[in-house]
C-alpha cells in the first residue's frame, strides 16, 4: 500500500491527473504491484509448496524428483533443476532450508526442482558412476542426458505455474549432470551452469596424471560405492579410521593397497575394484571420459571453478575450452576465484586457510550476486543482460577480478624459468650441466601438509611449505626477491630431467609464492600465525613417471639414465608481488594425498607387494641441454 500512495501523490501532482483517472490508476497500480518481480517480497521456504514425483524415463525407469513451487498463482516461474546422486532430502513432509545456488534465486522466486539421479537413492534403475555418454541417433539409447531430456519434458507438460524455460545448475558430481544436461539438450533449456564439473575420472578427483589421490577416494568410495538394496532414503555406513591421524592411517594400517579388499572393503565396493583393476588410461576411464561429448551445446553456459579446488579444477577448465573448441559461436563463460571445492557457494570466500582475499564484497558475495544470479535471471526471466566476460578470474595475490575476452590471454609471453643446481631459479639456463639428489623413501614419505586429518585437507592447496621445504628428500629452487611484481596466466608446464636408480618414480612439482621476512599478519588469522617469509602454495601437480610418454602404455625407468618427464601443472593467474620470491619445489612423493610408488616397476601398482617398496636415489638436472625447468605465461601490466 506504501508503493500505491507514493505512485498515487505522484500522478495528482501532475497536470494531466483528473479526479476520474483514480479508479483506472490504482487498479493499474495493483496490477504492477502483482507482477512486481518477486525478488522485492523477499520470499521465504514459507512461500513454497513442496510436492513428489516419480518421473517415468524412456526406458520405463521412474525418477524421483522433489519439486518446489511458489504459492504466488499470479504469475509464471522459470524452473531451476538440480540432479544429483547425493540424495534430494529430505524425503516427505520436512523441506530444504534454502533453495538454488543461492538465496537470491529463493527470494526472486522459480520452481525449483531436485531429482535423484538413475539407481541413487529413492530413484529406479541401476547407478553407473560416470555413466558413459550413449549414442543418440540409436533408439532408446539411455544416458544422463537422455534423463535429462526426459525430466524437463515432464516437468514443463506438468508443472502448474512455469513459464517454458529451464535452467540446470550442480557442483561437482551434479556439475558432471549439469555438463550432461549441455548436450542434444531440451529446447526449453536455456541456461546451465556447471560448477566445478567432473569430467574425466582419470585427471580428476581420484586421478592426478596417474596417480590415485589416495584418502580422497578411498574414503568417498567407502561411502558413496556401498552397494543399494532397494529404494533407501539413507546413506551408507560412515567408515571410521580408527585414529585422526591419516598419515599413520594410511601408512601402517593400510600399508600397500592390495590390503583395503583384506582388512576393510572385503569385495564389497564394485568400485574401488574397478579403480584397482584398471590403473592405466584404458577403455575403463576413456568411455567415461565427458569432454569428447561437448558437442552440439546450445543452452547458454556457466562453468564456474575454483583455483584451490583440490578435485575437480581439471573438470572445470576443460570443460570450458572444449565447449569452447568444439562449438563455435556457443554463448560460453568461465568464472575461476579463489575457492577451494564449492567454495564460492558454500562461504563467503574471504580466505582460504590463512591466505585471505580481502576484496569487497567478498568474492563469494560478488560472484552469487553479480554473475551467477543475474546470468540465469536474464536467460530464464527476461532480466537485464548482465554483460558478463568471456572469461571472469580473481587474480591471486593482487587480489581483484579481471576480465578476459579470452584464455589463456592472448597478450601472455611464453617464458621459462630454469632450474640451477644452487638452488637458484632464473629466466635463463645454467651454462653448465650438473644436478641435485635426494633419498626418496616410501616408508617416510613426505607428508603433503601438517595438519593432522584422516581426508583430503580443503586448505592444504594454499598451505606454508615450510616444513617441506625443510625436508632432505624435496629439493628447493627459488628466485631473488622480484624487483618488480611478476603475474602468471595460463598454462604451467613442468620440464624435467630426471633419473632414478629405482624402475619407477612418481614427480611432484609446486609452485609456491614466499612471502617477505616483512609482510604483516593477516588480522583473521589466530595471533601465533605468522606470514613473514610464508612459503604460500600458489599450483601443485604429479606425473606418475611410467605414464610420461603414454597414460595407455606404461614404461619402466632405465636405471640412472637421463629422462625428460614432461606435464602441465594446470591454469594459474597469480601476481608474485615486488619483493616476493617465486619458488619451485620438487619431490616424489606426496603422502598421503597421493598412493606411494613402490620405485619399483610392476605391472600394476595396486597389486604391489611390501618386498617391492625400495628406496632410490632421485637427481634432477640442471644444465643448457637437459635442463628442468618450468615454462609460464607471463601478463605484462
Amino acid at each position: 500500500m506504501q508503493i500505491l500512495r507514493v505512485m498515487l501523490r505522484f500522478v495528482k501532482s501532475k497536470p494531466w491527473f483528473a479526479a476520474g483517472t483514480t479508479i483506472s490508476f490504482i487498479i493499474l497500480a495493483i496490477t504492477l504491484v502483482a507482477y512486481t518481480p518477486a525478488g522485492s517480497k523477499e520470499l521465504t521456504i514459507d512461500n513454497y509448496q513442496k510436492f513428489e514425483y516419480r518421473i517415468p524415463m524412456r526406458d520405463g525407469v521412474h525418477l524421483f524428483t522433489s519439486v518446489y513451487i511458489p504459492k504466488i498463482k499470479s504469475r509464471t516461474w522459470p524452473i531451476m533443476l538440480n540432479r544429483t546422486p547425493y540424495s534430494v532430502r529430505p524425503y516427505g513432509k520436512g523441506k530444504k532450508s534454502s533453495l538454488g545456488p543461492s538465496e537470491k534465486f529463493m527470494k526472486d522466486g522459480y520452481i525449483f526442482v531436485y531429482q535423484d539421479v538413475r539407481g541413487r537413492f529413492m530413484s529406479e534403475g541401476t547407478y553407473v558412476n560416470m555413466r558413459p555418454i550413449a549414442d543418440h541417433t540409436k533408439p532408446g539409447a539411455v544416458d544422463e542426458s537422455t534423463d535429462t531430456w526426459d525430466t524437463v519434458d515432464w516437468l514443463i507438460k506438468n508443472l502448474p505455474g512455469n513459464n517454458g524455460k529451464v535452467g540446470i545448475w550442480g557442483i561437482s558430481y551434479p556439475g558432471f549432470y549439469a555438463s550432461c544436461a549441455a548436450i542434444d539438450a531440451h529446447p526449453a533449456v536455456k541456461a546451465v551452469s556447471p560448477q566445478a564439473p567432473i569430467a574425466d575420472w582419470f585427471f580428476d578427483d581420484f586421478h592426478h596424471h596417474g596417480t590415485l589421490f589416495l584418502p580422497h577416494c578411498f574414503n568417498f568410495i567407502a561411502v558413496f560405492g556401498q552397494p543399494r538394496h532397494g529404494l533407501t532414503t539413507q546413506w551408507g555406513k560412515r567408515f571410521s579410521h580408527g585414529t585422526p591421524d591419516g598419515y599413520r592411517f594410511f601408512l601402517e594400517e593400510v600399508g600397500p593397497l592390495t590390503n583395503v579388499n583384506k582388512k576393510y572393503f572385503h569385495d564389497s565396493i564394485a568400485f574401488w575394484d574397478s579403480v584397482i583393476i584398471h590403473p592405466d588410461y584404458d577403455r575403463f576411464w576413456t568411455t567415461r571420459n565427458l569432454l569428447p561429448h561437448l558437442r552440439n551445446i546450445k543452452p547458454a553456459v556457466l562453468v564456474v571453478g575454483g583455483w584451490y579446488d583440490a578435485e575437480d579444477l581439471y573438470g572445470t577448465f576443460n570443460t570450458y575450452s572444449t565447449i569452447e573448441a568444439n562449438n563455435p559461436g556457443a554463448d560460453n563463460r568461465m568464472v575461476i576465484g579463489p575457492w577451494r571445492h564449492g567454495g564460492w557457494a558454500r562461504s563467503n570466500g574471504s580466505h582460504l586457510g590463512y591466505v585471505w582475499f580481502p576484496t569487497t564484497p567478498p568474492p563469494s558475495v560478488y560472484y552469487r550476486e553479480n554473475l551467477e544470479y543475474p546470468f540465469f535471471r536474464h536467460y530464464l526471466k527476461g532480466g537485464p543482460d548482465p554483460g558478463l566476460a568471456e572469461v571472469t578470474l580473481y587474480e591471486t595475490g593482487a587480489n581483484k577480478w579481471r576480465s578476459f575476452p579470452s584464455w589463456p590471454p592472448a597478450e601472455a609471453t611464453k617464458k621459462t624459468l630454469w632450474f640451477h643446481s644452487n638452488g637458484s631459479l632464473m629466466f635463463a639456463p645454467q651454462k653448465d650441466s650438473a644436478n641435485n639428489e635426494f633419498i626418496s623413501d616410501p616408508a617416510k614419505p613426505v607428508p603433503y601438509s601438517e595438519l593432522i586429518t584422516t581426508g583430503m585437507s580443503a586448505q592444504y592447496m594454499t598451505d606454508d611449505q615450510r616444513f617441506a621445504s625443510r625436508r632432505p628428500d624435496v629439493l628447493v629452487y627459488q628466485t631473488e626477491p622480484l624487483e618488480k611484481s611478476v603475474t602468471l596466466a595460463g598454462k604451467l608446464t613442468a620440464d624435467l630431467f630426471v633419473s632414478t636408480t629405482g624402475t619407477d618414480a612418481d614427480w611432484i612439482v609446486k609452485l609456491i609464492d614466499v612471502y617477505p621476512d616483512t609482510t604483516t599478519d593477516f588480522k583473521g588469522n589466530p595471533s601465533y600465525v605468522k606470514m613473514g617469509g610464508y612459503q604460500q602454495m600458489v599450483r601443485s601437480e604429479v606425473i606418475r613417471g611410467r605414464y610420461r610418454n603414454s597414460y595407455s602404455h606404461p614404461e619402466p625407468f632405465v636405471p640412472n639414465r637421463i629422462t625428460e618427464v614432461k606435464f602441465p601443472l594446470q591454469d594459474v593467474l597469480h601476481t608474485f608481488n615486488r619483493g616476493h620470491r617465486i619458488m619451485i619445489q620438487v619431490q616424489t612423493t606426496w603422502f598421503p594425498l597421493i598412493d606411494r610408488n613402490p620405485q619399483k616397476f610392476v605391472k600394476n601398482i595396486y597389486e604391489a607387494r611390501p618386498e617391492d617398496f625400495i628406496k632410490a636415489t632421485q637427481r634432477v638436472y640442471s644444465g643448457p641441454e637437459n635442463g628442468s625447468r618450468i615454462v609460464v605465461k607471463i601478463l605484462e601490466e
